[in-house]
């Protein structure tokens, strides 16, 4: 019989370090458009998944290795996706995958602004991976900010996870929000434009490199909630 644990079980044979599912119901506040069903019409479970982050390239003094553990990383979570994929396909299962970054539809050049077909981070606020800090990324109790989300959206009710309900950010705490050399934090959203100019880099041979990490690295839950 398929159930979440079953679905799990498989997650962490494929080498995912978190798995949670969030029911369809749960996605009621999703905007028009951006919503499971409006991807997957059968949709019933969206099962979210991580793969950490190595740490220590936050500490190097180039950019090369931050830029190039992350591209591993965001790579390795959408072929992990891929074999998940193919897995629940042997089991009958309906299965439809999200990219774990790029590519997205909705794009509005004049201010740099782009979404995703699926917000990874909600979801995996809803799926019980983590709460949202005030950088915007998800943070997990065990692996703090650190971690790259994937998902899958199949056509089977599986039991959702509890939604987390650790304090992610200390209240009085604004050190991202501070510390962001554009200030493009609010407390709850980025300014992509202002961010985007910044933190993206394209290099005169071409490659695409992030040279700020500043709203991860300073966060005192960077690594997890002691």
């Amino acid at each position: 019989m398929v159930n979440s644990t079953l679905i799990k079980e498989i997650a962490t044979s494929l080498g995912f370090h978190l798995c949670g599912i969030a029911p369809i119901d749960r996605f009621s506040g999703a905007p028009d458009g951006f919503h499971p069903i409006d991807i997957y019409k059968d949709c019933k479970s969206v099962i979210v998944f991580a793969k950490t982050v190595p740490n220590e390239s936050l500490n190097a003094s180039s950019i090369i290795p931050y830029t190039h553990i992350n591209t591993l990383v965001i790579q390795e979570v959408d072929i992990l996706t891929l074999k998940f994929i193919r897995k629940l396909e042997e089991l009958g299962i309906g299965a439809i995958p999200i990219p774990s970054d790029d590519p997205y539809e909705y794009w509005e050049a004049d201010r740099l602004y782009g979404r995703a077909i699926l917000s990874l981070r909600h979801a995996g606020y809803l799926a019980g991976l983590g709460v949202l800090g005030k950088n915007s990324l998800l943070i997990n109790n065990r692996f703090g900010n650190m971690i790259q989300l994937g998902a899958i959206l199949v056509n089977i009710e599986l039991e959702g996870d509890l939604i987390a309900d650790y304090e992610g950010c200390l209240s009085d705490c604004e050190l991202c929000l501070k510390s962001c050399p554009k200030a493009a934090l609010n407390g709850k959203n980025v300014n992509q434009e202002l961010c985007r100019t910044f933190s993206i880099y394209k290099h005169d041979k071409g490659y695409i490199l992030k040279k700020c990490n500043i709203c991860r690295k300073i966060c005192p839950h960077v690594l997890g909630i002691n």
